[in-house]
């Protein structure tokens, strides 16, 4: 494979063909340097209006605005080089028709460089997905549990584990992907369901607490990396503990300060031979 193969932007029908091939590799980014760092190993990087939570501190993803996500957007797209970049719609920017939708999608792609655009919601949203798609606008679809619905579904609650809620789930992923999503989220549903799904629908299911069974995954970068106060759920994997090696590190750092050896002379300008330290 050439250099110039392998630094080939991956686009979003790249994606869609991948269903029941490699699994797809997926996580979020939010800044051009984390961008950098994953770009060599994952195939589609979502900035995703969960960076209300990680990087800002808010209780929910509802108070992200879509300048806060195009302003991330261009970052992570700047960054990056062979992933597809997708950018979340945040929460009011999409629900109210087809035609705002397209204005906050036309938007983000002109402004951030990225490759498409997530919404969540299921056979509601299909007229909006058909709308988009057939106006040139890819979309990732996002089913089961969606956090911009928290409030009404009650919480960050597994779905599929009520009788009503299985048909739901498996109707919503059947109309977004009718409707021309070029693959869909599932999150937060029990496993069984996101094998029915996956098997159900000709697009690729994107999994995150669903199903290994599911044609890619995708998680929160931070909660998989341990940063200081990223979230634990059952379905996040630890592959590295950075919020402990950042405390020793700052603690390190602090306590040569304290005792004046940092800087020393390899640190500072024309070091004085008489020493730094008064």
């Amino acid at each position: 494979m050439s250099g110039t193969d392998r630094l080939r932007r991956l686009t979003a029908r790249d994606i869609a063909a991948r269903k029941g091939a490699t699994p797809i590799v997926c996580l979020t980014a939010y800044t051009a340097p984390m961008a950098r760092a994953l770009d060599p190993h994952v195939d589609l990087m979502l900035v995703g209006d969960s960076v209300g939570m990680v990087l800002y501190g808010m209780e929910t993803t509802l108070g992200v605005t879509l300048d806060m996500m195009t302003a991330h957007g261009a970052a992570v797209a700047r960054g990056s080089q062979r992933a597809c970049v997708v950018v979340d719609l945040p929460f009011g920017s999409y629900q109210e028709s087809p035609r705002q939708a397209f204005a906050a999608s036309a938007q983000v792609l002109r402004e951030t460089g990225c490759h498409a655009v997530k919404l969540e919601g299921g056979a509601e949203m299909a007229d909006t997905i058909g709308f988009l798609t057939a106006r040139g606008v890819p979309v990732l679809a996002h089913v089961g549990l969606t956090p911009q619905s928290v409030q009404v579904m009650g919480g960050y609650r597994t779905q599929g584990r009520e009788s009503g809620e299985v048909e739901r789930i498996r109707e919503d992923a059947r109309a977004v992907a009718d409707a021309g999503a070029f693959a869909v989220v599932i999150e937060g549903v029990v496993e069984r369901v996101a094998k029915q799904v996956t098997r159900d629908i000709g697009v690729p299911t994107i999994g995150i607490g669903a199903s290994a069974a599911c044609d890619g995954q995708i998680l929160v970068t931070e909660d998989m990396l341990a940063f200081p106060g990223s979230r634990k759920p059952k379905f996040v994997k630890r592959y590295a503990d950075l919020s402990g090696e950042i405390d020793a590190a700052v603690r390190g750092y602090a306590e040569d300060v304290r005792a004046r050896r940092f800087p020393d002379t390899a640190h500072v300008f024309d070091p004085d031979p008489e020493g730094g330290a008064e």
